[in-house]
Formats: C-alpha cells, structure tokens, sequence
C-alpha cells in the first residue's frame, strides 16, 4: 500500500502522512503529477488590451512556465507559450496593445494566434516553417472575465467548474471589476497543502476567528463535496449581511452570508455579496508558500460587511495557525491524525485526491 494512501470512508480514514509536508521527493513530484495536469488561474479579461498580449508566468516558484495571453481585433482569446521558436527568447515582457509578437532577439514575428508569420536571413533553411515554429497553443476555460489554463490538462475543465458555475449561475458575474488596491500578497511559512487543508474545513473557526465566528451560524455550517471541487456554506447570524437570492437558486430561504468554493488542487473562491475574493496557493518551496487575493467588485456599496469584511484579520489568524502546524509535522512522534466525520470532509476529500494523483 502507497505511504500516501488515505481510505476512501471518511470514518475509517488516517490523514494523509506527514511525508507529504516535508519530502523534497513528494515536493518535487506535485509539481508535474499534480499542478501541470490541474486547471490554474491565468488572468482576466480586463488586463488584456484590444488588440494586445498580457504576459504571466503561470505558478512562478513552481512551474515557471512563461506565458501570454493575446487578444486580437476580433476580441478572440489565446494562451500562448511566450516562448520564441527561434532561440528561446521571451516575446513579450509587460502588458502591452499591439497587432503581432515580434522577438527582439532575431526578429521572428508571430500573429496574435501564435502562428510564425516570417523570419530574417532564414532563406536558405530547408523545410521551413513547419508546426514546430508555430507557438505552442495551451487550452484556456473562460468562466465570465475569469480565465483558466493548464500545462497538460489530464480532465476537462467543466469537471473542476461546472458544480460551481451552475450554484451560483444568477451571480451578475459579467460584473465583476479586478480592483489591484484591495488586493493583496502574504507569504506564509508553511507547506501549500496544509493551507488548503485549514481552508477546506470550518472546524476551526469557532477557536481560531472570533470575528467571522460572530458573523456565521456555526450550527448551520456545512460542506459539500464534489468531483473535483467542495463549497462550503457560510450561514449568516440573525440581522447579519447575506445574499438577497432569487426564487430559482437551489439556496433560496437560506440566509447565505458566504460561498467558499475550492477547485483542486490550490484556488479558493470566496463569493461574499460584494464580489469575489480569488484566492491562489502559490507553492515556492517545500515549506513556505504565497497566497495571492485578488479582489473582483460587483456591488461596492456592500464592501466592509459581513463574513467579507475582515479579510486581512482572518488571513492573519489562519497564517498563525498553519504555522504552528507546520512546525509540529516535523516531530517525531505525529505522522497521521484521523478525520472529523461531520466537520472535515472538505479536507478528506482533497487528501484522497492528492493520493490519486501521486499515485
């Protein structure tokens, strides 16, 4: 049996080993076995110009994969390796409005779609151009301004986004504004997963966030899972902030003050009736990651209420206590802990699907 294995019944389950934590061998492996076939946040829309390119590296820290995401006249969207067929150069390097990618090593030119276009001094080349000198073209998954991509996709991306994307379908999505000032970077001295870990499950909340515990029936706080995505519903308190929901939600009646949507392996999406909070784990060493906030807007006027309204506080309370955890997976005497049938499904589920896919 795989020293990763965690049993598929949550009663009878163990956590998965501490080895996880704290293998350079398992660190290692994640990055090809797990991130490079998973779907990975890419940009959104408004940070692309029309026509033009905006460049990202996708997980820097961890994959390093430079790539662009273009734009043409057509309002037609790519992902691109910005990566020259030529030499290796990179093609473009900051946000910018332009027609076509030209390398500023040698020339080479490129249209907006990757394709090669021409290239100087190259007459006398045989068999040239072929498919290889085109840039290489990555899936992307546009979920309203949000976009979505993967080194080497092994699922489709409806099966990491669709139960979300149908929950909260009446959401005005098309709304939603990146607003940079209220968003923000924290670097946390601990392993990724045990983030995610934390996140996944509202067991703590109780002891370690007294304000979001005063803003949230913790009675009424519940988990459900999907294939490769959990939410969890955050009840609103008596008088507190909540959505106002249409008849047609299959959560109407219910006095929701907040959607914490998971997608495998590392993005949180924190629905809160003002927008959105995207949350990214960016591993960038065994034992140390950067969590990025990104904050989309839709309705202004309801910023600073409800279980959205402290975010940095909660984020400080949650850095503390995944600290202390990643201090204490390196004893000797813990390797594996058992589950919370009732409050830790959340973070079963991701521990069985990290098993899969190491396996």
């Amino acid at each position: 049996m795989s020293r990763l294995f965690v049993d598929p019944d949550i009663a009878k389950a163990h956590t998965i080993h501490t080895d996880f934590y704290t293998s350079p061998i398992y660190y290692e492996q994640a990055k090809e076995r797990i991130f490079a076939n998973c779907w990975q946040y890419a940009g959104c829309t408004d940070q692309v110009s029309t026509p033009g390119a905006f460049p990202f590296s996708l997980l820097p820290g961890l994959l390093n994969e430079p790539l662009v995401i273009t734009k043409d006249e057509k309002d037609t969207y790519k992902c691109l390796s910005n990566v020259c067929t030529h030499r290796g150069n990179l093609l473009v390097n900051e946000p910018c409005s332009i027609n076509r990618m030209r390398c500023k090593y040698h020339g080479r030119i490129f249209s907006l779609d990757g394709k090669f276009i021409s290239m100087p001094e190259f007459k006398e080349v045989e068999n040239f151009p072929t498919e290889a000198d085109n840039l290489h073209e990555l899936p992307l998954f546009h979920w309203g301004k949000l976009l979505f991509t993967s080194l080497h996709p092994k699922f489709k991306a409806k099966d990491f986004f669709d139960d979300m994307i149908e929950r909260i379908k009446w959401m005005p999505l098309h709304q939603l504004t990146y607003r940079p000032e209220y968003s923000k970077d924290y670097h946390v001295k601990a392993n990724w997963a045990l983030y995610c870990e934390n996140y996944l499950e509202g067991f703590h909340i109780p002891f370690v966030h007294a304000g979001l515990n005063a803003a949230l029936d913790f009675s009424a706080y519940s988990t459900e899972i999907s294939f490769f995505s959990s939410l969890q519903l955050g009840i609103a308190k008596a008088g507190e902030h909540c959505f106002e929901l249409p008849e047609y939600s299959v959560d109407y009646g219910k006095n929701i003050a907040a959607y914490y949507f998971w997608v495998f392996p590392n993005m949180m999406f924190n629905f809160y009736p003002w927008g959105l909070s995207l949350n990214i784990v960016n591993p960038v060493g065994i034992s140390e990651s950067k969590v990025s906030f990104l904050t989309f807007v839709f309705d202004e006027s309801k910023l600073g209420q409800g279980a959205g309204s402290s975010l940095d506080t909660v984020e400080m309370e949650d850095e503390y206590i995944v600290e202390r955890v990643q201090e204490g997976i390196r004893s000797r005497f813990y390797t594996k802990g058992r589950y919370s049938v009732k409050h830790e499904k959340g973070t079963h589920h991701f521990h069985t699907l990290l098993s899969s896919f190491m396996q």
